[in-house]
């Protein structure tokens, strides 16, 4: 048999640290995976019973003396250092790491609702019920997943650590894997007596109300999160979040514009002229209007702070009012004759093109036909 140190090139007065650099050296470059050669096959058996013998003191001192015992067992192919693992030989024998068990309590999903509401609750915000279908806590055996007077108990195959431990023979040794045990689904407990009420859940499905205060200003496609709200997590674990997204329905009379209002307010040509005041009910209440005499078309009367209250903030926007002249399409003769009268005396001056533009209220208009 060839000598164990010419085989490893080293010399008989090496150190144990030079053996295990020339075996690691050896060792990469005959591995089967890297050098599939039968020749670089045997050597490799060779270099690895070499550096089994040599790198164990009590049989490299059987060996120096020349006893047989040294090449007792022969080559085995059992791995590396007893031949030892090749990660060991490698890479300073790293162990097979485990997880902790897995936790039965875990968080609960978030959840969506969606609430329709009136352009009159975003001014200063609303206060609303809400009902939600969602998980809740099992109030039998309050998330612990077991019948009343029970409790889970360690799991005989894991011992409690959730995992198990396998070997498995390759070219590179035996390589021990850990995987989540299969009899307790790595939680390291079994419960033998689930509760018949959840089914060994912690939760069950129920309708629950949530109040929530809407803040003012908020407006459609907003999303207001309300911690703590979601279902309750598996095992009784802690709740999600609840989600409600915002839409605010169109009014028939008003529109929004930020923070302001917009309304139409349909005048006569006789009060457009003369001037006049008119009340009428807003969103939060009656406003008061003042027409200035000689009023026109396109005309914008703001009232302050009856608008929107803002998401945040504590201003109010503002009311505004656009006033649209309606001219009369019929006449009798003793009206007709009147204005024909009142035509005479002004000398209005005849129809002509104007500048274009497109004022104010025209926008407001536009707005409120869009959103209508």
């Amino acid at each position: 048999m060839a000598d164990h140190y010419e085989v490893l090139g080293v010399s008989r007065d090496a150190s144990p640290e030079d053996i295990k650099k020339a075996y690691r050296r050896l060792a990469r470059e005959l591995h089967p995976d890297v050098n599939p050669g039968e020749d670089a096959a045997e050597r490799f058996k060779l270099v690895t019973h070499a550096y089994d013998v040599l790198s164990d003191p009590e049989q490299r001192r059987r060996y120096d003396m020349g006893g047989a015992g040294a090449f007792g067992g022969g080559f085995t192919g059992e791995g590396f250092g007893g031949f030892g693992d090749i990660f060991e030989t490698f890479f300073g024998g790293a162990g097979t790491r485990q997880g902790r068990p897995r936790s039965r309590r875990e968080r609960g999903q978030d959840a969506l609702v969606r609430i329709t509401l009136q352009l009159g609750d975003v001014i200063f915000g609303v206060h609303r019920d809400i009902e939600v279908d969602t998980a809740v806590l099992c109030e039998t055996c309050q998330g612990s997943c077991c019948q009343p007077g029970t409790q889970p108990v360690t799991c005989d195959i894991c011992g409690g650590s959730g995992h198990v431990q396998r070997t498995v023979r390759s070219l590179l040794g035996n390589v021990v894997t850990s995987q989540p045990c299969g009899a307790c689904q790595g939680y390291g407990t079994v419960i033998p007596y689930p509760c018949a009420t959840c089914q060994g859940q912690g939760r069950v499905r129920s309708r629950r109300t949530v109040s929530i205060d809407i803040p003012a200003g908020v407006e459609t496609g907003l999303r207001l999160q309300l911690p703590g709200s979601g279902e309750v997590g598996p095992g009784g674990g802690p709740n999600g979040d609840l989600y409600l997204e915002i839409t605010v329905a169109n009014h028939e009379i008003f529109s929004r514009d930020g923070d302001d209002l917009l309304a139409t307010l349909e005048v006569s040509m006789s009060d457009a002229i003369l001037g006049t005041s008119t009340t009428f009910e807003a969103l939060d209440g009656p406003v008061e209007l003042e027409i200035r005499p000689g009023i026109q078309a396109g005309d914008v009367i703001t009232v302050k702070g009856r608008g929107i209250t803002p998401l945040r903030g504590t201003t109010r926007g503002d009311l505004r009012v656009g006033v649209h002249v309606v001219t009369p399409s019929r006449l009798d003769a003793k009206e007709r004759a009147l204005i024909e009268e009142f035509a005479k005396r002004t000398k209005a001056p005849p129809p002509k093109l104007a500048e274009f533009h497109q004022g104010l209220f025209a926008r407001l208009r536009d707005r409120f036909r869009q959103s209508a």
